[in-house]
C-alpha cells in the first residue's frame, strides 16, 4: 500500500449502478472529471494495487462461502418443530439426537408391533392378586413388582409416600340392620367414611337417590326427614346418593343391588365409600404426607349420616314388606314406598385406619421439552381380586412402558416431550393416591403436565366403547379413533357410527381418577373403556370382580380388548409428545361457554318476569356474553398466530403449547378455596361457583325455592364472568396483545 493515508474503498454493484444512473446515464464506463477510469482513480495507477484488490475480493468471498456453509450446517442440526419429516427424492434425514425424525405412520407401526395381546396376557399372571387392598402387604409387593420393571426398561424411577386416613369395616364388632319381624342382618359389606352410630327411622324406597328421584317422592308431599332411604346402586355414585339423601334430612341410606341391574348372586356385598370428593378427607386440599404437621380437619364432602350396603336378598325382602303410597309411574320395580310403620333400626361401626401406601414412577424423558410431560396412569389396589378394576389397567400401563422404552432404546423414536407412568394406591377409596399426589406437586405440575390418561377399567365388556375427556382433547380422541382398530375394525367405524360425540363421549364421574386431575389440577384428562351395551360391568366393588367373570362379560376377549384399549392410550399418548403442537383445540370449550351463556341468559329473563323482587332489573347479562365473545376471539387469535407462525422454531412451539396448556389451568375459579371446593373447573367441576350450578340457582329462583339466595347468585355470577374473561386474556397471548376487542 501507499502509506497511511492510502486506502481500499470498495463498493457493491447496487451502489455503483446508482451512481451510473445519476452520473453516467447508462454509460459503459465511468469517468471523472480527470478523465481517468473510476476504479483506477480510487486505487493508483499501478497494476500492484489491482492485483491486492482482486486478492482481497477472492479473500472475502471464500470467506462468505465458509459462514453460509457454516450456517447451514447447524440449521442442519438444531431440533427442528416440525412434527415429522416427509422425505423427497435424494433427501437424506439427518439424526438430529434431539427431535424426532420418524413418520407417525412409522410411529404407529412400532407400536403395534411391540404391544400385543400375548404379552399383556402374560403381565395378568404376573400382576393378579386374590387380595391387594391399599396399604397392605400384597398391595406394597405389587409396587415394588411395578417399580422393578420400569427400572428393567431403563426408565428413571421413583417412589411417592402417603400416610392416609380410611374407614374400614369394624375389626371386633360388626356392622348390623335389623327390619320389623327379620332377624339381625350383619352385612360383611361396608361404604368407608359413612358417619357412625345407631339409628331408628321409617324405610322409603328411594330408587337411585339420584336428585329427580328425590323430587318424585317431594311432588307426592312425603315427609322424608328422618328416614332410613333404600336405594339401588347404580346410576350415580354411591357418595352423590348419601349426598342427595342428606339434603332431605335422612338419617341413613341402605344401598343394595337390584336383580333386574345386577346379575349377581343374592349374597354378593358391595363395596365402595361415600366421600363426596376424591383423597385422603382427614387432609382435604393439602397432601398427606404427615397429618401432625396441620390440625384435624375433614372434608366437607364427608357425609354426617350413616351409609351401608346390603345384599340383594337383604333389600329384596324389606322391599316385599313395604306399605305407604305407590312409587312413580315411572320407577320401575316394586309398588309401596313404604310408610311410617316401616320402622327399621341401622348401626354403622367402621374403625378409622392410618395406612402407608406408596405411588410408583417411572418416566420416558422426551429430548426437545423434557420438562413437559404427559402422565399416565392405574389404580392398583382393589377390594378383592380387582382384575377388571386394577389388574387390567395395571398390566397395560407395565406393557405400555415397555414398548415405548423399547422404541426409543432401539427404534430411534424420539419423544418431544417426556412420559410419566404412574401406579397409584388407596384408589378404591376414591382416587387418593393420585388426588394427594396432585395435592402434593401441585405447584411442580402446573404449566409442566399438560394431559393424563386413565387406564382405570378399561376392559368392562366388548360391545361398546366409552370416553370421557376434556373438550380440549375431543379432536384428538375422535382422529384416534379413526386410526386404531379393533378385530380388523377401526373404532371409529364399529362404534362411533354416524355420530361420535352422541355415541361414545359420556361425562366424566366424580369416582374417575381422571376428574381431580381435569377439576382440581386443570390438567386435561381422558377416561375410557370397553363397555357392554346399555349395562355396566356388575362387579365392580364386589369381590367377584375376578378373570372368570370378566371373561364371561367379554367372551373370553380380555387379551384382545386390552391391546386395543392399550393401543388407543398409546396412540393418544405418543401424538402428544410426538408433534410440535399439543393437538388440543381450543374452540371447543367456546361450545360449551355459548350454549351456558344462552341458558343463563333465558333464565335470567324468566326470574326477572316471574319473580321481579328478587334481581335487581339493573342486572344483566351482558358481561358474561362479553367474555364468551372475548373467549371465542382469543381462541381464533390463536389460530391464526399458529398459522402465521415459524413451526420450525422451538421456543415459538414453545410459546404456543403454553397458551394451549394454560385453557384448562385457567378454567379453575380463582375465587374459591380449593380446600373448601375442590373442583374449581367452571365448566367441569361441582359447586356453587360453576356455570351449571348458576343455571340451577335461576331455576330456584325461578320457584321462589327457599333454599335460593339471590345475593349468592350475583355473587358467583360475576365471579364466573371475570374467570371467563381471565381465561380469554391469558389465551389471547402477551398483556400488549390485549385491547378492547378482547
Amino acid at each position: 500500500m501507499e502509506g497511511d493515508n492510502s486506502h481500499v474503498e470498495m463498493k457493491l454493484s447496487s451502489d455503483m449502478d446508482e451512481e451510473v444512473a445519476e452520473n453516467g446515464m447508462g454509460e459503459h464506463h465511468h469517468h471523472n472529471s480527470s478523465g481517468k477510469p473510476y476504479v483506477v482513480q480510487k486505487l493508483g495507477h499501478t497494476p500492484r494495487n489491482l492485483c491486492y484488490f482482486a486478492s482481497g475480493t477472492l479473500l472475502i468471498f471464500i470467506i462468505g462461502i465458509l459462514i453460509g456453509y457454516m450456517s447451514h450446517g447447524e440449521k442442519n442440526v438444531a431440533p427442528v418443530c416440525a412434527s415429522s419429516i416427509s422425505l423427497i427424492e435424494n433427501d437424506v434425514p439427518h439424526e438430529t439426537g434431539a427431535a424426532p425424525l420418524m413418520d407417525w405412520d412409522d410411529v404407529k407401526s412400532l407400536l403395534a408391533q411391540k404391544l400385543t395381546a400375548a404379552k399383556i396376557e402374560q403381565a395378568f399372571s404376573d400382576f393378579s392378586q386374590a387380595s391387594h387392598r391399599a396399604g397392605s402387604p400384597e398391595d406394597e409387593k405389587l409396587g415394588n413388582r411395578v417399580l422393578q420393571r420400569f427400572k428393567e426398561y431403563g426408565m428413571n424411577t421413583w417412589t411417592d409416600e402417603h400416610f392416609i386416613k380410611v374407614q374400614d369395616p369394624p375389626t371386633s364388632g360388626y356392622n348390623k340392620i335389623v327390619f320389623r319381624n327379620m332377624s339381625e342382618e350383619r352385612p360383611k359389606g361396608f361404604l368407608s367414611y359413612s358417619g357412625n352410630g345407631s339409628v331408628t327411622g321409617a324405610v322409603l324406597y328411594a330408587y337411585y337417590g339420584q336428585e329427580v328421584d328425590f323430587r318424585a317422592l317431594r311432588d307426592k308431599n312425603i315427609d322424608m326427614n328422618g328416614r332410613v332411604m333404600l336405594v339401588r346402586a347404580g346410576k350415580i355414585s354411591f357418595a352423590e346418593k348419601v349426598a342427595n339423601a342428606a339434603k332431605m334430612n335422612a338419617s341413613a341410606v341402605l344401598i343394595y343391588p337390584d336383580q333386574s341391574d345386577y346379575e349377581i348372586s343374592d349374597h354378593t356385598e358391595l363395596y365402595g365409600h361415600v366421600h363426596m370428593g376424591s383423597g385422603d378427607p382427614y387432609t382435604p386440599g393439602f397432601p398427606s404426607f404427615n397429618h401432625t404437621q396441620f390440625p384435624p380437619v375433614v372434608s366437607s364432602g364427608l357425609p354426617r349420616i350413616l351409609a351401608q350396603t346390603i345384599t340383594k336378598d337383604t333389600g329384596t325382602r324389606i322391599l316385599r314388606q313395604l306399605g305407604g303410597q305407590n312409587k312413580p309411574e315411572n320407577w320401575q320395580g316394586y309398588y309401596k314406598l313404604g310408610d311410617e310403620r316401616d320402622t327399621i333400626t341401622v348401626e354403622v361401626n367402621n374403625v378409622l385406619a392410618e395406612k402407608k401406601i406408596h405411588n410408583v414412577f417411572g418416566v420416558i424423558k422426551g429430548f426437545v421439552d423434557s420438562d413437559r410431560y404427559v402422565v399416565i396412569g392405574a389404580q392398583r389396589d382393589a377390594w378383592g381380586p380387582g382384575f377388571a378394576s386394577s389388574t387390567v389397567g395395571t398390566s397395560v400401563l407395565v406393557e405400555l412402558a415397555r414398548s415405548i422404552s423399547d422404541m426409543v432404546k432401539n427404534d430411534g423414536f424420539k419423544p418431544r416431550r417426556s412420559i410419566v407412568f404412574a401406579s397409584w394406591s388407596a384408589g378404591e377409596y376414591g382416587s387418593v393416591g393420585a388426588t394427594e399426589w396432585l395435592e402434593g406437586y401441585l405447584s411442580s405440575l402446573n404449566m409442566k403436565a399438560f394431559s393424563y390418561i386413565n387406564l382405570d377399567g378399561i376392559v368392562t365388556g366388548r360391545n361398546g366403547f366409552k370416553v370421557a375427556g376434556s373438550p380440549l382433547m375431543h379432536s384428538l380422541i375422535e382422529n384416534t379413533l379413526k386410526e386404531v382398530k379393533n378385530k380388523e375394525m377401526l373404532l371409529f367405524n364399529e362404534f362411533a357410527k354416524s355420530n361420535w360425540e352422541s355415541n361414545i363421549l359420556e361425562p366424566m364421574q366424580l369416582d374417575s381418577a381422571a376428574y381431580p386431575f381435569l377439576a382440581f389440577s386443570g390438567i386435561p384428562s381422558i377416561s375410557f373403556r370397553f363397555t357392554t351395551d346399555n349395562s355396566d360391568y356388575k362387579y365392580f366393588g364386589t369381590l367377584e370382580d375376578t378373570l372368570e367373570n370378566l371373561n364371561t362379560a367379554t367372551s373370553s376377549q380380555v387379551p384382545q380388548l386390552a391391546e386395543t384399549a392399550g393401543r388407543f392410550a398409546g396412540h393418544i399418548v405418543l401424538r402428544l409428545v410426538h408433534d410440535h403442537l399439543l393437538q388440543m383445540d381450543v374452540m371447543k370449550y367456546y361450545k360449551i361457554i355459548r350454549s351456558d351463556v344462552f341458558k343463563i341468559n333465558g333464565k335470567v329473563k324468566e326470574v326477572l318476569q316471574m319473580q321481579p323482587q328478587l334481581l335487581p332489573k339493573a342486572l344483566t347479562v351482558q358481561w358474561l356474553i362479553s367474555a364468551s365473545g372475548s373467549y371465542s376471539r382469543a381462541a381464533r387469535s390463536l389460530q391464526v398466530d399458529i398459522q402465521n407462525s415459524d413451526l420450525e422454531d422451538i421456543e415459538m412451539c414453545r410459546i404456543i403449547n403454553d397458551r394451549i396448556m394454560a385453557v384448562e389451568k385457567n378454567f379453575l375459579s380463582p375465587y374459591v378455596s380449593p380446600r373448601e371446593s375442590p373442583f374449581r373447573h367452571i365448566l367441569v367441576g361441582s359447586g356453587p361457583h360453576t356455570l351449571k350450578a348458576l343455571i340451577k340457582h335461576l331455576d330456584a329462583l325461578k320457584i321462589d325455592n327457599p333454599e335460593a339466595d339471590a345475593e349468592l347468585f350475583r355473587n358467583q355470577f360475576a365471579l364466573a364472568t371475570w374467570t371467563i374473561q381471565g381465561c380469554a386474556n391469558s389465551l389471547a397471548g402477551d398483556i400488549w396483545s390485549l385491547d378492547n376487542n378482547i
